[in-house]
């Protein structure tokens, strides 16, 4: 863990990290009340159900390597198996390792932009058993693409869809814009909280399922929900949390995401659920929720989980002015949920209930949910 400097807390016991982490949660939230203790994991490896493993040509040894980029550079640390990552997951990308020698394809080059592998994506149904492998390379051009796939699939039957992603760009993003499905549907499915998700290469998935579950039930349980309240979910990817609140008694639930992509997922998440309460738009949330309040649209109960960044004081803005009854916050960083509470705070909501959740063991990040309620 000191090469990859992923797991920043792997020195720990881990009961020691989650002492470590009530303590900073205490440290940034207990300002605003009492802090419950952190829900912890039974069992805390092996539960991160999306891999990925970049690739490149390690001169000094000879080889092609896959791995993950070390903290904050883009030297590749190579990895066979990682104590977080599901093991399928790690076990395929070993074997497309050894496959990209038997056909002699190279590893993608930073420096000179040349060869043909630059990561795999690996995306695991925890619940289902359904898997996606994504195949990002730097060229359109994949020769020997069906014998390819069909040994790979020899290899790991277990396999349910393979797609190749083209990124051609000098980036460091990891996936492109152009996408080519190479066996299966070209999505996979998987089941959270009683509903069906269809999950896209692209598309955002909760990372750890088995907490997810932990921290969705606890967001329910704060939502107060008895069947006629109107509910808006922002930030709402593909759908999860809208969809969870629409079958655990929301009258009406609509969601707004920014990525196109993940809206068609939970568009296509609410139609398999048959669920007819639930509707998703495409747009920026704190936009939204502008226009949103000048026309003096009201929700019983707002669901909110903004990126790593925190809510924008746009948004915030906008939501204070909506005036929703409760507000349900998901947050994965306690340092700007601790400024985005005392914005809230300001603006006639009571702090209720702060719940952490260890979403990411062995690592410093924390997941919170709080309840608030206006006054």
């Amino acid at each position: 863990y000191r090469k990859c400097g992923g797991c920043q807390l792997q020195n720990l016991s881990y009961p020691r990290q989650l002492a470590w982490k009530q303590d900073r949660c205490q440290k940034l939230l207990g300002k605003f009340g009492k802090v419950s203790p952190i829900l912890g994991m039974e069992t805390p490896y092996h539960y991160r159900n999306k891999v990925q493993a970049a690739f490149a040509y390690d001169k000094r040894r000879g080889r092609i390597i896959s791995g993950v980029y070390q903290s904050s550079t883009h030297k590749i640390v190579p990895v066979d198996s990682c104590q977080t990552e599901d093991e399928t997951a790690d076990r395929i990308i070993v074997s497309i390792r050894g496959l990209l020698k038997d056909f002699k394809l190279q590893a993608y080059d930073e420096d000179t932009g040349r060869g043909f592998l630059r990561h795999v994506l690996v995306k695991r149904g925890f619940s289902t058993g359904q898997v996606m492998v994504v195949l990002v390379t730097g060229t359109p051009v994949f020769t020997a693409k069906k014998h390819f796939v069909e040994k790979l699939r020899e290899l790991h039957p277990e396999i349910t869809t393979i797609l190749q992603n083209v990124n051609d760009k000098r980036t460091s993003l990891v996936l492109g814009e152009r996408e080519k499905v190479l066996y299966g549907p070209g999505y996979i499915v998987d089941e959270l909280c009683g509903c069906r998700f269809r999950i896209s290469a692209k598309s955002f998935y909760q990372i750890n399922p088995v907490q997810t579950e932990v921290l969705y039930s606890k967001a329910m349980e704060f939502a107060e929900l008895s069947g006629r309240e109107k509910v808006l979910d922002a930030y709402c990817g593909i759908g999860t949390i809208g969809l969870v609140a629409a079958k655990h008694g929301a009258g009406q639930v609509l969601g707004v995401e920014l990525n196109p992509d993940a809206v068609k997922d939970a568009i296509q998440n609410a139609r398999e659920n048959g669920m007819k309460n639930a509707w998703f738009t495409c747009g920026d949330a704190g936009a939204f929720l502008e226009e949103a309040a000048l026309e003096r649209e009201r929700w019983d109960v707002v669901f909110m989980d903004p990126p790593r960044a925190g809510a924008s004081r746009e948004f915030l803005t906008a939501l204070c002015a909506c005036a929703p009854k409760r507000v349900v916050y998901i947050s994965c960083d306690p340092e700007t949920l601790s400024r985005d509470l005392g914005v809230l705070q300001a603006n006639h909501y009571k702090i209720e209930q702060i719940q952490p959740v260890d979403m990411f063991p062995h690592t410093q990040h924390i997941e919170c949910v709080v309840r608030l309620t206006r006054k």
